[in-house]
């Protein structure tokens, strides 16, 4: 599909659920304060685009390209990131509300989440080697069959991440937090 070409293009407190963001190839592009919220932005593709304090909540991504993306203090409740297209796939998150979304079977090798509060979001089954979790609250998130390979938990915290079902060779966790790796065994730690 050949979509219309939008470049370096500043979009500023726009409300997508009142009218709809038009189906482009959107490149250098920044979203400041945008609604999104329960939106259609699926089949659009954002390359290295800026999302600050706008709101994604429930929004559909369905083949929604998002390459060298970032999202700044964004509300992202909900989102099905696995539905996104995963070719080329590249995005980072920084103080951004992800409850209740989903990164299942999705391939995040080397994602920055940094500052996120990230309750209940689903890692099963996700690719998420080199990734770190700086000082993200993962309350409830849930990790099973999850690669965790060479990721960094060590400023995380109130993960439960069961060593035996997940793969985390050489991933960081620190002193403080690593009962995150043992509550699965229903072990005291005095």
């Amino acid at each position: 599909m050949n979509l219309p070409l939008v470049d370096t293009k500043s979009f500023k407190n726009e409300d997508y659920t009142k009218h709809i963001l038009t189906k482009a190839e959107y490149t250098e592009c920044t979203f400041t304060n945008c609604n999104f919220e329960n939106s259609d932005i699926s089949n659009i593709t954002f390359l290295e685009c800026e999302f600050i304090e706008c709101n994604f909540s429930n929004v559909n991504i369905m083949h929604t390209t998002f390459n060298e993306v970032e999202f700044i203090n964004c509300k992202l409740v909900g989102v099905l990131f696995q539905n996104c297209n995963d070719f080329l796939l590249a995005f980072n998150f920084k103080n951004c509300t992800m409850n209740l979304s989903s990164f299942y079977q999705l391939k995040i090798n080397g994602t920055t989440f940094l500052n996120c509060k990230m309750h209940s979001v689903d890692f099963t089954e996700t690719e998420a080697k080199n990734v770190s979790f700086s000082k993200c609250d993962l309350k409830d998130a849930i990790f099973e069959h999850t690669q965790l390979h060479s990721s960094d938990f060590s400023s995380a915290y109130n993960f439960s991440i069961h060593p035996s079902q997940n793969t985390i060779k050489k991933a960081f966790f620190s002193k403080e937090n690593i009962l995150g790796l043992l509550n699965t065994f229903n072990i005291k730690i005095k």
